[in-house]
């Protein structure tokens, strides 16, 4: 249980300090041009948290638990890559069928995002894990 919390505690300073990062940038660059119209101003906090835990968590049991398992970063890359990519996915192309306006960059941009960021705070996590002594990971 303590390894579990530990984990989510550190998977989410990762994914939350990458995912500040890309939307502090990109905001300007990305949303805001392209699809400005449809942001929320100011967003839902309420949204976004609840998102963040529930993502995390899915960081935690998809990807990160089973490499630490295994004791694998690669495996946390790998299964943290698909997990980000899937979800982006269905936010993203679920946009794409049924709002207009919405725009197939930010589409592909969100989904390269999510599969890279989710990948390296699960690879992250699982180093962290590993230097903190939840075990040595394979490479």
């Amino acid at each position: 249980m303590r390894t579990t919390a530990l984990a989510w505690i550190l998977a989410a300073f990762f994914f939350l300090a990458l995912d500040a990062v890309w939307l502090t940038l990109m905001t300007p660059r990305l949303y805001q041009p392209l699809i400005g119209a449809l942001l929320r101003q100011p967003f839902d906090m309420v949204a976004a948290a609840v998102f963040y835990v529930v993502y995390v968590s899915g960081m935690v049991g998809l990807a990160i638990a089973p490499a630490l398992a295994a004791r694998s970063v690669r495996l946390a890359a790998a299964r943290g890559a698909m997990l980000g990519f899937v979800a982006y996915a269905t936010y993203d192309l679920t946009n794409q069928a049924t709002l207009q306006g919405w725009s197939w960059t930010v589409t592909l941009a969100d989904l390269a995002w999510g599969a890279c960021a989710t990948a390296a705070a699960s690879a992250l996590t699982v180093l962290a894990m590993s230097r903190l002594g939840a075990g040595r990971p394979r490479r």
